[in-house]
């Protein structure tokens, strides 16, 4: 799945994957805002803990 996320290299938004390809432009980025991506693995981390955490 991709996301909406901006590409510093062509100064707009474009529909990037995870791994930094970008649906838009047809070719990987290497200079992008890949802060969604980051928040959603904190939250997923997070979840993990909070889960073993009921387990106790």
């Amino acid at each position: 799945m991709s996301k909406w996320a901006f590409n510093y290299e062509s100064g707009e938004y474009e529909d990037i994957n995870r791994d930094g390809f970008s649906w838009t432009r047809g070719e990987y980025t290497y200079n992008w805002d890949d802060s969604e991506y980051s928040q959603e693995e904190e939250e997923e981390r997070q979840r993990m803990f909070d889960d073993d955490d009921d387990l106790l």
